[in-house]
């Protein structure tokens, strides 16, 4: 007989025989009845076990199979306005496919109160939880969909290197490796090859990990992560920056409609976001009117972006015009004049947090070189991707979601682990 999905049992299916495999969600034995909650990738359904409508030799049976167990069951459909969603099913035959240990070291049920950290430990076994679940629904799905719309507005997926010679962004954190005879590096950007790809195939993306050596310990951290790229010739910021708008309504709009069941069950409700465009210096001077200490020059804090998250709900908070100084050295300067502060760069902030960086980039060698040295690099380590604009670059722009830190913010986590699946931080390399 052929296999069918919890889900696809409905009650009009009154009487009809079916075969169904699944874990043991749930046991609940009452003495003369016994109640199975079968889960499968599509959800979950009741087995229910009577001792006057089965045998007794299966009764029994079936109440010494541990809970976690993955069992194939035939029997047939009952209508029930007891059971979830006016289904169950009476068995007439259960095999035990793989029998569970009787005690589980974390609690996988709906209301689990293990810590994360245990959880993480365990996430093979979390990830039946149906929470967990939900939120790498979710989160498969953002993906699927940022693909899709850049793929419907002409753009071309590329797959960058993620061992490298130097750093994409500056800085030394980095984690080295032995590349046969040479030392080499985990890539913590795909920043370098997307912007050579733009600069010939015009609209480029990416999905892809990145690796940063940074030692913090942070809830919204993480050392390996997913980044959701794009690069675009014949582009400024403001351009970009319209198209990650555009993304991000695009993304949550998908979600609020083929994932209902999986926001029900985080209980979250999205609405699509409006956009707000305000200028660095702008920003400094409202934080400090909400008691934000921050100076001109500094980053913006946590706290800060909380602030702004408050001040602007559901919204996409563009910050744009940031000093030069906290910008990477590909990032362009606002105008080539020699003493120009400015940059094109910007961030965005969505539920009080930073989601994405991004800016139009340097694309005339001699800026680059520049910029280079003033960050303190050396241009030689940098040479093939100088002399990448030397021969016919436009000016582009790009900008970087971090896919596990969007999922993060888009579902009200409190820890970045919980959207990642086997998360890598300063602590953590198992499992």
């Amino acid at each position: 007989m052929e296999r069918i999905y919890a889900q696809q049992i409905k009650p009009e299916d009154d009487g009809k025989k079916v075969y169904i495999k699944g874990w043991i969600k749930e046991i609940r034995d009452l003495g003369k009845i016994c109640f199975l909650v079968l889960r499968d990738i599509s959800g979950t359904i009741q087995i229910t076990a009577s001792k006057d409508k089965i045998k007794e030799e299966l009764f029994n049976y079936i109440t010494t199979i541990p809970k976690q167990s993955i069992v194939a069951v035939e029997g047939i459909v009952k209508k029930s306005n007891q059971a979830p969603l006016g289904r169950e099913i009476i068995p007439e035959k259960v095999d035990v496919i793989a029998k569970s240990e009787p005690i589980l070291p974390i609690d996988i049920s709906d209301f689990s109160k293990t810590e994360l950290s245990k959880r993480l430990d365990y996430r093979y076994l979390d990830l039946h939880n149906s929470r967990t679940q939900s939120i790498f629904k979710i989160q498969a799905e953002i993906s699927f969909r940022f693909r899709e719309f850049f793929y419907n507005n002409g753009f071309i997926e590329i797959q960058p290197p993620s061992i490298i010679a130097s750093a994409s962004e500056g800085g030394t954190e980095l984690f080295p490796v032995m590349y046969f005879e040479k030392s080499a590096f985990l890539a913590q950007s795909p920043q370098l090859y997307k912007q050579m790809c733009a600069c010939s195939l015009e609209k480029v993306f990416c999905i892809t990990p990145v690796w940063r050596a940074e030692k913090h310990n942070t809830t919204r951290h993480l050392n390996e992560s997913r980044q959701m790229d794009i690069e675009m010739a014949f582009a400024d910021e403001f351009l970009v920056m319209n198209k990650l708008s555009k993304v991000v309504k695009y993304i949550i709009e998908k979600v609020n409609n083929t994932c209902k069941r999986e926001l029900s069950k985080l209980n979250i409700k999205l609405k699509t976001p409006k956009e707000k465009y305000i200028t660095y210096t702008e920003v400094v001077d409202l934080l400090k009117e909400l008691n934000v200490k921050i100076d001109y020059g500094e980053d913006i804090s946590p706290e800060g972006e909380k602030k702004l998250g408050t001040a602007f709900p559901d919204t996409i908070i563009f910050i744009h015009d940031w000093p030069l100084s906290l910008k990477p050295f590909y990032i362009m300067p606002k105008t080539l004049q020699k003493k120009e502060s400015l940059s094109r760069g910007f961030d965005a902030l969505y539920k009080g947090m930073e989601i994405s960086s991004g800016g139009q980039r340097i694309h005339i060698p001699e800026v680059l070189t520049e910029r280079l040295r003033s960050c303190g690099l050396n241009p030689e380590n940098f040479r093939y991707y100088i002399d990448s604009f030397r021969y016919g670059s436009p000016e582009h722009a790009g900008w970087s979601i971090g896919l596990e830190r969007f999922t993060m913010a888009l579902l009200n986590l409190d820890n970045i682990r919980e959207a990642c699946l086997f998360p890598r931080d300063r602590d953590r390399l198992v499992p």
